[in-house]
């Protein structure tokens, strides 16, 4: 996609006055925040942790960076089917997906040394968008089924749950298609906004847990040892775990892209200076640390992308203040309780509409690069891994691990294509 060249407002390393770079901030912030809360929500997580670790982690990658890259991290869509799964297996325990996401943050500072040695070239090789696409709509279709309970498309619903659903969907959609500036860049925060506004009219919000909570309160952590002030879960280096890491395939691509996107907005090229190997080292200790913390992975944010190109404005100064706004958000008790309370059915609305976005920029990953679907090699390959990536298989590995889901899908995909050979272009 061609990305309109325009000077910057701001480059990256200038620093803004100190009211006009607290505003500007804000907005990265807004931009962020429907998203980055609605990973936590859906996967019963701390809010405030989620808050944190976006916080913590944008600061993280600006060190591993120097300062050179205008990123904002948040929670990371890719890994919410994956972390549920693990979630339920282990009967509602979050050791297997915690300790799952360490590894997969590890795992990119593994890819940042093959960088270092290797180049860049294998990725393509490995990772054609013949197989990203169908891995990226594997990972949004996976979840249709949760979004379609909770948005009350169910036997026996009722009718208020069904009537949010409907009008967060709307809202969101109406905003992503129609507003212009800077709201088209929040359509989940309105979305949420909206939605919630409704079901209070409704009378389906319970506001007891706000009432209840301090002004004041420390992040809900989750710490893998033993602790008298925050919640606790164990490493666990089981099948669980291991079947989350085929999903940084997924997250690599995305990160390459973003940030060669970035660097057509910014003039520059983010992926020679500071470098893909400080970039990917950024992010995954970003999402390493997260999860010792018992949040969600982290991820560059195309939200973050969205406002630079927007406003112009490219200062990485401004990103690391929007960072501590959320360090600061994340301890404000009565704030992160008032989140708690978003009702299902919002969430239900809202993510009919996420998980559908997921699984079509699977589909346009494969537009973009002209994936000629009449060579059967492509036909064989994206129909294997929608069916294995959706049909519940199942595959154990000597009792060392299970892999399922997208995990599986993309495994296949990978091995298919390097077996079956190339083809010239058929007639139909």
């Amino acid at each position: 996609m061609a990305v309109i060249q325009r000077p910057l407002i701001l480059d990256v390393e200038d620093k803004p006055t100190l009211f006009t770079g607290l505003f500007l901030s804000l907005q990265h912030v807004f931009a962020m925040f429907g998203a980055t809360i609605l990973v936590p929500v859906l996967l019963n997580m701390p809010v405030s942790v989620a808050l944190l670790a976006s916080g913590v982690g944008t600061i993280i990658y600006q060190i591993a960076t120097k300062a050179k890259v205008p990123v904002y991290l948040g929670s990371s869509f890719a890994y919410i089917a994956a972390m549920q799964i693990a979630i339920e297996q282990m009967g509602g325990d979050i050791s297997a997906a915690q300790t799952g996401v360490i590894m997969a943050g590890l795992l990119y500072i593994v890819i940042a040394g093959i960088v270092k040695f290797a180049g860049t070239a294998w990725v393509d090789t490995i990772l054609p968008p013949i197989v990203i696409g169908p891995m990226i709509m594997v990972i949004g279709l996976g979840l249709a089924s949760n979004a379609v309970q909770s948005a009350g498309f169910v036997m026996d619903s009722d009718w208020r749950t069904i009537l949010v659903a409907v009008s967060t969907f709307l809202i969101t959609a109406f905003i992503n298609t129609s507003a212009k500036g800077f709201m088209k860049i929040i359509p989940f925060l309105m979305g949420i906004v909206g939605g919630y506004i409704l079901s209070i009219l409704l009378g389906i919000v319970d506001f007891s847990v706000v009432a209840e909570a301090r002004w004041f309160a420390l992040p809900e952590l989750y710490l893998p040892f033993e602790t008298n002030t925050f919640n606790n879960y164990s490493f666990y280096f089981g099948p669980e775990s291991w079947a989350i890491l085929p999903i940084v395939l997924v997250t690599v691509a995305e990160h390459i892209g973003d940030h060669t996107v970035l660097g057509k907005i910014c003039d520059r090229e983010f992926l020679k200076e500071p470098g893909l190997k400080r970039t990917l080292i950024g992010d995954g200790a970003a999402t390493a640390v997260s999860a010792f913390f018992g949040g969600p992975a982290n991820t560059t944010y195309g939200e973050n992308t969205g406002v630079i190109g927007m406003t112009r404005i490219a200062s990485v100064s401004v990103i690391r203040n929007a960072a501590f706004i959320a360090i600061t958000l994340s301890f404000m008790g009565k704030f992160t309780a008032l989140i708690s309370t978003i009702p299902a059915a919002v969430l239900g609305g809202m993510s009919i509409l996420l998980y559908g976005v997921i699984a079509s920029n699977g589909l346009k990953v494969m537009i973009e690069d002209k994936v000629d679907f009449n060579q059967s090699r492509n036909l064989v390959i994206a129909s294997s891994m929608l069916v294995i990536g959706l049909g519940g298989a199942v595959f154990d590995i000597a009792g060392f691990m299970t892999l399922s889901g997208t995990a599986l899908s993309a495994i296949i995909g990978i091995i298919l294509n390097q077996l079956l050979p190339k083809q010239e272009t058929e007639e139909a």
